[in-house]
Formats: structure tokens, sequence, C-alpha cells
């Protein structure tokens, strides 16, 4: 079987882990010269004075001090170095910088109280490219009309099209509860159109910010997605928290609170390390309870701590999801598409980086990481097909995979139940329609909304007692074993461990009625 691409790009949604079934395969990950810090930046030592250079390619990056402390020294620094600092993150001791320098990340690095510094980009700042994929499927006329006339009373007119709602008993959970509006899930993606019917009455405005470039922005509702901009994010938030009023589809939470942190550029679909800062930060200090992340911060599918420069982008977004956790948010994220077991020692990574010319390389997983999916803390998502099984394109990984739900997957390996015929997942896009897409970008929405479920259950509960019940409530799902999908005699995948955890599902399938009655 040919799995796709690693990234499933919308672009709009590419970045986004959502999955365009049917695209060429890709095998996913690894590479990366080591780099490594100079012995002056070993002994702590102030870079001699030398001409700066500030012809270069105009670049973005991040330069990693003390939290709290040591920023303004190292801000001095950063603009002798020919940077200008965009925003300081000193609770989290991350800055933002932009510089001509070619040598200024390897400058700075030699500065007493920078832990680190990298690019976060290999093109320029003013680099635009698209690689859309079209991986929806849009809903007809004639099918919403045929789910509206087969709707019961108490659904929406949409829903008997989702059968990922009682795949996870969400349709029994919201006999019970639809989540509590106090409750607030941040979607980092490509923006949400809060027009839509689906999501106005359940939007958080106060919540809310586009982030790109690092500097987050609430005027003029910048965090919606533009003209033309990937729908993913839209879509991510329907899944979510899609109001349950009659009108379209439901979401898994309805009755919580969706905000939109836009981090995705629109004209090329990347999703930088300063906007994912930016993201959880924002979350943090605004309230939110649940994030969902479905994409990998660009340009690399993994970051390796080997290489100087990703180093530093894996401590940066890592210092963002940690403070976010601390201040009460649970981070979740998709695992990714490209149908690789995440958990073996090499990967090979022909796809990074993906803002300029990508390099074949072969990446240790022990040194290298899909961030912020793999970081400390992150709930790692795989995605299910309407059959319960790993959908064909889904990672995996013993240890990497903490929970499983509903993303979708060709009705060709897995098709659901009638009244729905899609073996995808309907959900909200903007301009007020619907649309199906499919990827561990669909999966992990699912799961941050059953994690709002718990939350609004025990208002109280930490982070860490939400993500305890999350794993504890998930229904133990056993290994598919063989794992043939295509059904060709070959077998695509070798799943292990037990039935309470393995590399398929984690600790199972995510379970939306135990979230709003334990």
């Amino acid at each position: 079987m040919t799995p796709p691409h690693p990234r499933s790009r919308p672009r709009g949604a590419r970045r986004p882990l959502a999955l365009p079934l049917g695209i060429a395969a890709v095998t996913a990950l690894a590479f990366l010269p080591n780099a490594t810090a100079s012995a002056a930046a070993a002994a702590g030592h102030t870079p001699a004075s030398a001409p700066v250079v500030t012809d270069g390619p105009d670049l973005s990056y991040v330069v990693n001090v003390r939290p709290g402390k040591g920023g303004s020294a190292a801000k001095k620094a950063i603009g002798k170095a020919g940077g200008t600092v965009v925003i300081a993150y000193d609770k989290i001791g991350v800055i933002v910088v932009h510089s001509k320098n070619p040598d200024f990340a390897k400058t700075v690095r030699t500065v007493r109280g920078v832990e680190s510094a990298g690019a976060t980009r290999t093109t320029p700042l003013a680099a635009q490219s698209s690689d859309d994929l079209a991986t929806r499927q849009v809903l007809t006329a004639a099918e919403a009309k045929k789910a509206a006339a087969s709707a019961t009373a108490d659904q929406d007119p949409l829903e008997p099209l989702q059968w990922d709602l009682p795949a996870m008993k969400a349709d029994k959970a919201h006999k019970v509860s639809l989540g509590s509006p106090k409750v607030t899930v941040g979607v980092l993606d490509s923006g949400v159109d809060d027009t839509h019917p689906d999501l106005a009455p359940n939007f958080d405005r106060k919540a809310s910010a586009n982030c790109l470039g690092g500097v987050p922005v609430q005027k003029d509702d910048a965090w919606r997605p533009v003209e033309g901009e990937s729908g993913h994010g839209t879509h991510v938030a329907g899944e979510i928290a899609a109001a349950k009023n009659g009108v379209g589809v439901t979401g898994v939470a309805p009755g919580v609170k969706v905000a939109s942190l836009k981090v995705a550029e629109p004209a090329t679909g990347m999703y930088y390390t300063e906007a994912v800062v930016c993201g959880f930060v924002w979350a943090a200090d605004h309230g939110v309870d649940v994030t969902n992340s479905s994409y990998y911060t660009d340009p690399w599918l993994f970051n390796c701590t080997t290489d100087a420069d990703q180093k530093a982008l894996v401590t940066a977004v890592t210092r963002a999801t940690q403070y976010a956790e601390r201040k009460g948010a649970v981070n979740v994220a998709a695992a990714g598409n490209a149908a690789t077991d995440l958990a073996q020692d090499e990967i090979v990574d022909d796809s990074s980086p993906d803002d300029s010319t990508p390099t074949h390389r072969v990446v240790r997983t022990k040194d290298c990481f899909d961030i912020p999916s793999q970081l400390p803390g992150v709930v790692t998502v795989a995605a299910t097909g309407a059959k319960g099984l790993k959908a064909s394109f889904s990672n995996y990984g013993k240890g990497v995979i903490d929970i499983a739900a509903p993303g979708g997957d060709s009705t060709a390996y897995q098709t659901p139940a009638p009244p729905a015929t899609s073996g995808l997942i309907l959900s909200t896009v903007p301009g007020g329609k619907w649309q199906y897409m499919a990827g561990t970008s669909m999966a992990s929405p699912h799961v941050a909304g059953v994690a709002a479920l718990i939350k609004s259950t025990h208002p109280k509960a930490s982070a860490a007692q939400v993500k305890a019940l999350l794993y504890k409530e998930a229904d133990a799902t056993a290994c598919t074993d063989p794992y043939d999908i295509d059904g060709d005699g070959t077998v695509d995948a070798v799943c292990v461990g037990g039935k309470n955890k393995n590399s398929f599902y984690g600790a199972g399938a995510a379970d939306a009625l135990d979230a709003v009655t334990k």
C-alpha cells in the first residue's frame, strides 16, 4: 500500500496533518548536518568585535535565554550582531529576531547567557510558495438533503453523515452534557471563520489572535482565514465545537467555546516556530483550557537536537507548550500521515527543509522530533477509520502514540454504516459551508473535544489530571494483527504492545461518553 505524503497539506491544510487521500507517496522523515556551537560559546565568551554583514537574506530567528533573566544583555548583543528584536517572550526566555547577517545565529550563540539560537526558516521572510494538495471531498446538495431527511429530532441536519460521533459515543454523551461554555479550546491553525453559522455561537473572540511573525494581533478579526486560504482551521474548529443548533454538523463538545490562534501563513501554509510559540503563549495567557495542533512546525519534518539551529527550535516550542500546560492547558497534537513507525531507530526524511530545497537525510529518532506532537507532555493522536482500525495513512509507534480517534480513511478500506456515505470526516469550512477531510489532523480535534468535555465535567482538574482521565477513560483497543488494510495479502504495518497500550492506538480510542459521566 502506498502511504500519503507525510504532511498533508491542503497547505492550507498542508502543514496541518490533514490527509489528502490518494496522494503520491513519500517516505516520511530524516536528515540534518550536525552543527555545534563554537568553543567560545561553550566557554561563555562574548564574540570579538568584527564587521557585521547585513546584506544577506532577511531571516527570522529564535534566541533562547534564561526565562525572566538574561534578556537585557542578550538583546544588546542581538543588536550588535545585526539583529532586530521583533518580540521577547521573557516568561519563557524566547526572543524572536530578524536579521540579514548570515552569521547571526553563529555569532549570538557565543554570547554569555544565550542558551541556543537558530533560524526558523531557510528562505527569506518575503519568500512565498504554494503546494496545496486537493484533499477535500465536497458535500453535495443532494447528500445534505438526504441527510437532513434522515436526521432525528435531536440531531443537527448533517449529523447522520457524521459516523465519527457514534464511533466515540459522542452522540450518547450529548444526551448528558454538551460541555461547558466556560471551557475554551484554542485551535492553532490556518485561522477560523467565526462567522460560520455552526461556529459563531461558540466562538471566543477574546482568546483569539493572529500570531504570524510571532506577534499577536487581534485587530480587524485577524484570526480569520483570508480569501483563498485553506479551510483547515475552520474544519478543525467545527469538529471540536460546532454548535448543536439545528444547523449543519455537531462538534464533539458543542457546548464549549473555540478560539482561533492563526499560526499558518496564508500564501505558503507554513507553520513557523515564532508563530507557534506565540500561539501557545497567547493561549496560556488568555485562559485557554485545551489547544489543538494539527500540523508540524516548518521547515523541518523532524527537528534534530544535534543541529544547532534545530535544537533552538525544539527548545523554543518546548518552552511554549510547557508554559501553556503550567497555566492549565492540555496540548493535543496530530501524529502525522506518513504511515510511519515513529518508534523505529532511524527514519528517512526526503521532505525537509520544505520551504526551500529538500535534502535526503536519515534522522535518529532519539535526537529528532516532530514538534509540537512529540514534545514532553503533548497528547499525540493517531487516526482511525470508520471500522475502528488504524487509518491507512496514520503514523504509529510504541511509546509515541498516546491515544486514537476518528480521522477518516478511504471507503475502499473502511466503509461507514449508512446513512453515512463517506469514510472521511465532515465538518465546517469558510463561507458557511461543510466539507469532508481526512488525516490525523481530523483525529486530533476529536481528542481535543473529549478533553474539553472532561474539563467541563471536572472544572477544577489540572492539565495533568485531565490527561490522566483522557487515557484512563479511553476504550482499550487491541492490536490489529495482522494489519493488511488494503487486503492485498501483505502486512502494511506491525502493531506491538498489549490491549491497554500499543503502538497503533496508545491507551485506546477516545471515549466522549465516559468524559461526561465519570
